[in-house]
């Protein structure tokens, strides 16, 4: 017998839960691991608050679950912790992507993971996903082929977005072709319909991951980015992604809608070097959008682009610069879990 067809939701049908790992290895974040620890506390009060969704945190030890609850005091009647060792916190690459089959049931979709190609292997990421699905309770479905949530973009209604740089290179799925990553999509996301950019944004680590580039904000809208600044090193890639989006139509035919919003621009670090910063790494949570800010001029100008796109949520900006040093921004570590009805 055949699997029953999954479809993963869009990311602003509503949630039960968001999960995420609570940073804490000093190691890896050296001295921005307090900066980080600030940054991922004001994006879990932002998702909570007001009733927003409940947080299942990922914690490593006992003091590692203390400095959460501490920094999650305000919300904790919200929160439940699961002791499961992480390599680092970026749980919509290595936790499981939430679906639902055909007749709403959730299950957890756990694909392979080899550390963005085998650049970032760290240690307890590879076993993440089946983990987070054994502490949801939910059924397991594996996927045995290599895929990170943050490399793919559904609109809920059967359309992936996502780019060959990251799909199509060799060092995630060698010997499979587009046609065969499509019908693989098919089966584990729902895709009836993918959409193909090119390449990302400079120095990015996971090799164009699409949640830098372009999001679904409704059926048949998509948002990119617009360089503002003389000197962002993103000007052409961001242009070339904008004039793609406009000549796709999505899985029932509609031709997309395309939002552009301000670039950050030059987001260096500690070298000089850019960064792959984006506004449209945002998470939309039952209530608020929080969208990651970098300080740059461009920060207020992006949050306000955004808001009128969600007229039934908040839109908030609150900094991700430390969480960025580690190689991304909020929807990197973040993994909503759909409400079943």
């Amino acid at each position: 017998m055949n699997p029953s067809p999954l479809l993963q939701p869009a990311e602003w049908d509503r949630h039960s839960a968001c999960w995420l790992a609570w940073p804490g290895h000093g190691h890896l974040w050296r001295e921005n691991l307090a900066p980080a620890q600030a940054e991922w506390a004001a994006l879990c009060l932002a998702i909570a608050e007001q009733g927003g969704e409940g947080l299942e945190i990922l914690v490593q030890d006992d003091a590692a679950e203390a400095a959460a609850r501490a920094a999650l005091a305000p919300v904790l009647g919200q929160v439940r912790f699961h002791r499961v060792p992480v390599g680092d916190i970026w749980l919509r690459d290595t936790a499981p992507i939430f679906v639902k089959d055909v007749d709403g049931r959730l299950q957890a979709a756990c694909f392979r993971f080899n550390g963005w190609g085998g650049k970032y292997v760290l240690p307890e990421d590879d076993r993440v996903a089946g983990r987070v699905a054994a502490q949801s309770g939910l059924p397991r479905r594996d996927q045995d082929w290599i895929l990170e949530g943050g490399s793919v973009e559904v609109d809920g209604e059967g359309t992936v977005l996502t780019t060959r740089q990251c799909l199509l290179n060799p060092n995630r799925n060698p010997g499979l072709i587009q046609a065969e990553l499509e019908a693989a999509l098919t089966l584990g996301l729902g895709a009836r319909k993918v959409l193909w950019l090119d390449e990302g944004l400079l120095n990015d680590h996971t090799d164009g991951h699409i949640d830098t580039l372009a999001r679904f904000v409704a059926p048949g809208v998509v948002v990119c980015m617009q360089a503002l600044d003389g000197d962002d090193p993103n000007a052409t890639a961001l242009d070339q992604i904008a004039a793609d989006l406009a000549t796709f139509t999505d899985a029932r035919g509609r031709r997309l809608q395309v939002v552009r919003i301000p670039s950050p621009g030059l987001v260096p670090d500690e070298e000089g070097e850019p960064m792959p910063a984006s506004y449209v790494n945002f998470y939309i949570g039952n209530r608020t959008v929080v969208v990651p800010t970098y300080g740059t001029p461009h920060d207020e100008a992006a949050v306000a682009a955004l808001a009128p796109l969600f007229p039934d949520r908040r839109v908030l900006g609150r900094s991700a610069r430390a969480i960025l040093s580690g190689g991304g921004a909020f929807h990197c570590i973040t993994q909503q879990q759909p409400e079943v009805l």
